[in-house]
């Protein structure tokens, strides 16, 4: 009687499609994949671990069994970007290719159950700057660059409190400034109810407050669950570019659950 084993082959035909794919890069937008240089490393895991001093980003409950620490870090974000209208426009890359994002975490032990920690990070790295053509329009139309600037920084000062062994629950108030740029989108005035807020203002900022809550627990010396949530944030009005949002200017930041 003759056997066959066909699991080897399923391998080779497994690997031989893994290694035919095309790669492919893509980011999450202004919003890193990972806060804190272990969550980064590990392709942004970190809610149910207490790992580091970044709980107020990642969990806020994770404070209570971080210990005593400070972590610094910060990651050189490059995006490589380019536009055109196909078979109208050349490719015009952008000219901003490099953003350093720092970040900055602090965790201590008020007792054995309360701790207290301070999140300082930042979202951004996807700001652009077109060239214009050599008549001076840009790709939509406007004069000059085209592009926009949106920075986020973000302050969260956290308690944690151990309401059972190996259980606790977390708030870390998010304490958040931004700062935004639009210009060489002058086209688009004509169809704004503010045509001189619309681009090419400079830099403009809002202010807002949020709020993130966290559970963390441990269920065993080797397995921990946790949980984060946070509401929309809502911020102030950026007035000098009222024509270009929706709502007069209104923005927010929407946080992850």
């Amino acid at each position: 009687m003759k056997t066959c084993n066909r699991a080897p082959r399923r391998a080779i035909a497994a690997a031989a499609l893994l290694a035919a794919a095309p790669a492919v890069w893509a980011t999450n937008g202004y919003f890193p994949h990972g806060f804190g240089l272990k969550a980064k490393g590990m392709g942004g895991v970190s809610i149910a671990l207490a790992q580091d001093g970044f709980a107020g980003v990642n969990n806020p409950a994770a404070a209570a069994f971080a210990g005593n620490r400070w972590d610094v870090g910060a990651e050189i974000f490059r995006p490589y970007r380019d536009a055109q209208f196909v078979g109208q426009t050349p490719v015009v890359e952008s000219g901003r290719t490099a953003f350093p994002i720092p970040e900055f975490g602090y965790n201590v032990q008020l007792s054995q159950r309360l701790a207290f920690g301070v999140t300082v990070y930042g979202n951004g790295g996807m700001n652009t700057s077109y060239a214009p053509f050599p008549n001076g329009v840009n790709l939509l139309g406007g004069q000059g660059k085209l592009g926009v600037d949106l920075m986020q920084l973000i302050v969260a000062p956290t308690l944690a409190y151990q309401v059972a062994d190996g259980h606790a629950l977390g708030v870390s108030p998010l304490l958040v400034l931004q700062r935004f740029e639009a210009y060489g989108v002058q086209a688009f005035a004509g169809m704004s109810q503010s045509p001189g807020n619309v681009s090419n203002r400079g830099k403009d900022t809002s202010t807002g407050i949020g709020i993130r809550f966290g559970y963390f627990g441990k269920l065993g010396d080797r397995v921990s669950v946790g949980a984060s949530y946070s509401p929309k944030t809502n911020m102030g009005r950026f007035d000098k570019y009222q024509g270009l949002f929706a709502g007069s200017g209104d923005s927010c930041v929407s946080f992850f659950l």
